[in-house]
């Protein structure tokens, strides 16, 4: 899949529903090339991909550039996410890789790949999390146990994560039961401690589905959240999207991808990473399950 076709792939249009013809016009322009070049003989096949790499080479560094200036700038950091609702721009900055799916986004695809084999053997596996250089994974039916078709089912998914995700160094598998998404233990605390406030039942939550949580905890203050449940894995974050700090319970949950409702920003729905601008982050808050219900630590969120 070529850049363009990412783009278009991922592009939530703001407004009509109608893509905007001149992006439509240019990016079709773009993929006869492509298939003009595809259909040359080697040499000058050969010719004209190098011509292109040398040219995305010397354009990367100054793109980069001027992401990390609006970035770290707090003047230009609105800007960037202004003007990565353009999908010219948007194509762009992926086609040079300065925007592309988080670790944990590429480990979810790679595993799509080998599902349909895990499944036709009784299996099937839902990745928890990526962190630091390791994917933790739950395996579902003939994936689990001591058998060897069961170790060479868990052989094919470690080698799709390690193999095509280069974060990954290592793939750890976790008990095969429902479990909320990771939160660091320092932003936890002790089970007992104040401010923790139950909320909805996990079976009004079911896998692909989002759900709004408003609660009052023992400060007093209201708090609006949203959980998501992504392959049984249950996130928190605050209903705030991260552009305009518009709520998010309106928007789409699909396929791991959370998107705002107001402006297409798009955001991993396990880790809150945005997908449409380099550097935000929903901000996720703690959670545990407990006698059937999702409960959050509210107080200071």
């Amino acid at each position: 899949m070529t850049a363009v076709e990412t783009t278009r792939e991922a592009r939530e249009p703001v407004g009509p529903d109608e893509p905007d013809a001149e992006f439509e016009a240019l990016a079709t322009a773009v993929d006869a090339a492509a298939g003009a070049v595809a259909g040359l003989d080697e040499p000058a096949r050969s010719a004209a991909t190098d011509l292109r790499m040398a040219i995305e080479a010397f354009h990367r560094p100054a793109l980069v550039h001027i992401v990390r200036t609006l970035r770290d700038d707090p003047r230009g950091k609105e800007l960037l996410f202004d003007l990565v609702d353009d999908p010219n721009v948007r194509a762009v900055l992926g086609l040079h890789g300065i925007i592309r799916a988080d670790p944990a986004t590429r480990a979810r695809r790679a595993l799509d790949a080998v599902r349909p084999y895990l499944q036709s053997h009784g299996g099937d596996v839902e990745l928890v999390r990526v962190e630091g250089g390791t994917a933790y994974v739950r395996l579902h039916g003939s994936c689990n146990g001591c058998s060897m078709s069961a170790a060479t089912l868990r052989e094919g998914v470690e080698e799709a994560l390690i193999g095509h995700v280069e974060e990954i160094e290592r793939v750890e598998q976790l008990d095969d039961q429902p479990t909320v998404a990771f939160i660091p233990l320092d932003q936890i605390g002790r089970k007992r401690d104040t401010g923790w406030v139950r909320g909805m039942s996990i079976d009004e939550i079911p896998p692909g589905e989002m759900r709004r949580i408003d609660v009052t905890p023992d400060d007093g203050e209201p708090h609006s959240f949203v959980v998501t449940n992504v392959e049984q894995s249950l996130t928190v974050f605050r209903n705030a999207c991260v552009h305009q700090g518009m709520t998010l319970d309106g928007g789409m949950l699909d396929e791991g991808v959370l998107t705002c409702p107001w402006h297409g920003f798009r955001f991993d729905a396990s880790t809150g990473e945005c997908l449409s601008a380099p550097g935000a982050q929903l901000t996720q808050v703690p959670t545990r399950i407990e006698d059937g219900h999702v409960w959050i630590r509210a107080a200071g969120a």
